[in-house]
């Protein structure tokens, strides 16, 4: 194979025969591939990826990354400005809307939000009809899917008005399926929603409020909350990301669309990696076990869970963020004794040729549970925290998805490696 000027020349050695196939923002299509063929009745070449590990699905101007330098940007800005600078009903207006909304903009959104955060009482039935110990993803993948029902409109996806109707809807609606459910497997009363209170803020009160008359919303953890919430609020063509969009493809409403996003994101090697930080750092014990435990990982003996990204190969730059934000929580939750123990782990692994030359970074995963811990969530949450900010990014990806011309229903194709044509043996003489 040879480069030309924004094209790609390849020589089927087979035939003999030589292609120009074009290069457009650093891709050729894969459906170019398909003249290349050996006869006329050939089918033609496929490219063959599992996993996706260099194809792209889409063409986005959501989320940038460039893991190799650790940037994460947002419709073009840094996360770090973001996330110093922004709330996060702000940052979903950008993701949303491509642009950072004026004052005016931003308290029009926020007045929407706020007028659907209530849920139809039946769903409070739906949470009912679980097992006080469901686990909290599960329910939010039901009561989302039962959401459909409720919004038939919905089914109108090609109409854009339509779509940003039950964007907001989602978006507002998610922190009180959760939360309702929190409420529930505890015992407590439900809590409505305050439309009063800060997006974040309400969450607080909807899970943690007692029977004081008024809950105050404790600034600090608030504002910490809110920077959980930036940082995944979206991240490219992730796995649920992908579940989304592939779903949305078939022109399903955007309901059961998220509540299959929200399936995948409940798999341990997508959202539950932190819940695994947290048992690897129990397993650890103490600051003093920490050099045997690190031979253990170079010997494959252990897992060494929070470090190492699919797409990043340098610090995660959500991971930097947390790690300055849980400073501030401790201060008023007390300093969580995990921290000290992943502090050193970082330090020696961040030291350490073996990790080094791996290129095996901490991820965002390797803070966010201890501070999520320090806030007072149990593990079984953690993924649902995860959930409610990133559904501002499906509901993106989603959104994209429909206005995209080039984009059809998502079926992709097989290398059939299984037996030729068979005939039918009876039963009597099979071997």
């Amino acid at each position: 194979m040879t480069m030309g000027n924004d094209t790609l020349t390849i020589i089927d050695n087979r035939t003999n025969i030589t292609y120009t196939i074009p290069i457009k923002d650093g891709a050729i299509r894969a459906m170019d591939l398909r003249q290349i063929k050996t006869s006329p009745d050939d089918f033609g070449l496929m490219s063959y990826d599992p996993a996706f590990m260099n194809t792209a699905s889409c063409r986005s101007a959501i989320t940038f990354i460039d893991g190799d330098r650790g940037i994460l940007r947002y419709r073009g800005y840094p996360i770090e400005q973001l996330a110093e600078n922004c709330r996060f009903l702000e940052v979903a207006y950008l993701i949303l809307n491509g642009e950072l909304p004026t004052a005016q903009q931003l308290a029009q959104f926020e007045a929407e939000i706020k007028a659907e955060l209530g849920v139809p009482e039946n769903i409070k039935r739906i949470i009912e009809g679980f097992r006080y110990d469901a686990h909290p993803m599960a329910v939010l993948c039901s009561t989302l899917a039962a959401l459909s029902t409720f919004y038939p409109d919905a089914k109108k996806v090609r109409d854009p008005q339509n779509r940003r109707k039950q964007i907001i809807r989602l978006i507002a609606k998610v922190p009180t399926l959760a939360a309702y459910h929190y409420r529930y497997s505890r015992g407590l009363p439900y809590v409505d929603p305050d439309p009063t209170l800060s997006y974040t803020g309400n969450f607080m009160k909807m899970l943690w409020k007692g029977l004081e008359p008024t809950y105050e919303v404790n600034p600090v953890i608030e504002r910490a909350l809110d920077i959980l919430f930036i940082l995944h609020a979206d991240h490219e063509q992730n796995c649920s990301a992908n579940a989304m969009r592939s779903v949305g493809s078939s022109e399903a409403d955007p309901y059961v669309s998220a509540a299959a996003a929200t399936a995948a994101l409940f798999g341990p090697l997508h959202g539950g990696a932190n819940e695994q930080v947290l048992k690897m750092l129990d397993e650890i014990g103490s600051v003093e076990n920490i050099p045997a435990f690190i031979e253990d990982v170079k010997n494959r003996k252990r897992l060494l869970m929070g470090f190492g990204h699919r797409i990043y190969k340098n610090y995660d730059p959500r991971a930097r963020i947390i790690k300055q934000t849980a400073d501030r929580v401790f201060q008023v939750t007390g300093r969580n004794p995990k921290l000290d123990i992943a502090l050193e782990l970082e330090r020696i692994a961040l030291s350490d040729e073996y990790f080094i030359s791996r290129k095996l970074y901490p991820n965002v995963d390797f803070y966010s549970g201890i501070i999520y811990q320090a806030l007072g969530f149990q593990p079984e949450i953690f993924t649902v925290l995860f959930a409610i900010p990133r559904m501002t990014g499906w509901c993106a990806q989603w959104d994209e998805l429909m206005g995209d011309p080039e984009q059809k229903i998502a079926r992709p194709r097989q290398i059939y490696i299984g037996h030729g044509h068979r005939d039918f043996v009876p039963m009597d003489k099979r071997g």
